[in-house]
């Protein structure tokens, strides 16, 4: 009997444990957040497809070179007592930059103005006896000789002695100097000291396959292109920026060179901070001609992979959408686009890495003079 209550006791809280259980299972679902909402599209940057006319440009490697170079050398030997410059400094043409001992040039000058005044006294005392005929006209004549000898001998010793003052041929910048306090100089040879450069303005000497300078003379016969009506140039610096001062075509080499098959041009920059220094690698934008109803887009926006080269779209329902195209000349720092492009397709030019074909974005027209929000690394676009 006992066992039995026992058991009936048992089912009664296994029932109520049951009950509890099913009044928390109803409490709890009453308590569930309603399922998440899905995420807003994201949004890129977009630029919208607009015929026009642009000028096309090709970007030629190059290297700056100084305006003006001039060497500064020892004309006269000796030793260098005194360096009157600061290294890397500017200087001004006839400025004083080296000292070289003058004591072996004055004594040599002191040494051929006592000979020449010897000289002179001698001719003048023979010009009175000369007409008395108490000399001959040939020591007369020998002593005009002598004179003009020793007049000579006299302005080279001049000459030796103002040379111990080295000065700056030219105005510009001055590099390291060569030689040292104490060196002896001009020995046999003559020494170089030092070397100035002018670099406002700067040159900028680069070259043109002959093929495409060809190419282009045709596109203009045929009238595929008109010639541009500028011959300035830009400067593209090494690290992709573009120098904020227009430059100028000063030359075209029309002979091509046999070894590269190039022809060699020149362009003129105004550097008036001198930032610009010679021998540093560039590249000169070069305007070939004007092309009328063009396409263009950003070169961050084409990809380039196995298939070819394609952007990223935002087709009629607000998703991503992959197009093939083909890319031409350069307008600038973009592309020009031959095939695969329409007016008023919205090209993708920021966020490119950050979504895929079909997924849901919100076009947000680009603004290159802003800071983007959508901003990432741009896309490998290399022309092929």
């Amino acid at each position: 009997m006992k066992t039995k209550t026992q058991f009936l006791n048992a089912l009664a809280v296994g029932a109520a444990m049951m009950a509890l259980a099913a009044c928390g299972s109803k409490d709890g679902g009453a308590q569930q957040a309603p399922a998440a909402a899905a995420p807003p599209p994201m949004e890129v940057d977009v630029v919208t497809v607009t015929p026009g006319s642009v000028t096309l440009t090709q970007d030629l490697p190059g290297r700056l070179e100084a305006y003006r170079s001039a060497q500064v050398r020892a004309r006269v030997d000796g030793i260098i007592e005194k360096r009157q410059f600061t290294e890397g400094s500017d200087v001004k043409a006839g400025d004083m930059l080296f000292q070289i001992d003058p004591r072996n040039y004055r004594t040599a000058y002191d040494s051929a103005k006592s000979d020449e005044s010897v000289a002179r006294q001698t001719l003048e005392r023979y010009k009175p006896l000369l007409a008395a005929k108490a000399v001959s006209q040939q020591d007369y004549d020998l002593a005009e000789a002598k004179l003009k000898q020793a007049e000579a001998s006299l302005s080279k010793a001049q000459l030796d002695m103002e040379n111990t003052h080295v000065p700056a041929p030219i105005s510009g910048r001055i590099g390291r100097a060569q030689v040292t306090e104490g060196a002896l100089v001009g020995h046999g040879e003559s020494t170089l000291l030092a070397t100035i450069e002018q670099v406002n303005p700067i040159y900028a000497n680069f070259t043109q396959p002959g093929s495409d300078l060809m190419h282009l003379q045709q596109a203009f016969k045929s009238g595929k292109l008109k010639r541009a009506g500028s011959a300035q140039v830009e400067l593209v610096l090494e690290d992709g920026s573009i120098y904020p001062m227009p430059g100028k075509l000063l030359f075209s080499n029309l002979a091509v060179d046999p070894s590269t098959g190039s022809v060699t041009l020149r362009a003129e920059f105004p550097n008036p901070k001198q930032e610009l220094l010679p021998g540093t690698f560039a590249s000169i934008r070069l305007p070939e001609g004007n092309a009328d109803d063009s396409i263009r887009i950003p070169q961050r926006a084409v990809m380039t992979g196995t298939q070819g080269q394609s952007v990223l779209v935002v087709d009629d329902e607000s998703k991503v959408a992959v197009r093939p195209v083909k890319t031409g000349s350069m307008a600038g720092s973009d592309f020009v686009i031959l095939e695969g492009l329409k007016p008023g397709d919205q090209v993708i030019v920021n966020g490119i890495q950050k979504v895929r074909p079909g997924s849901p974005v919100k076009a947000v027209q680009w603004n290159p003079e802003g800071s983007s929000p959508v901003a990432d690394a741009p896309a490998t676009s290399e022309k092929k």
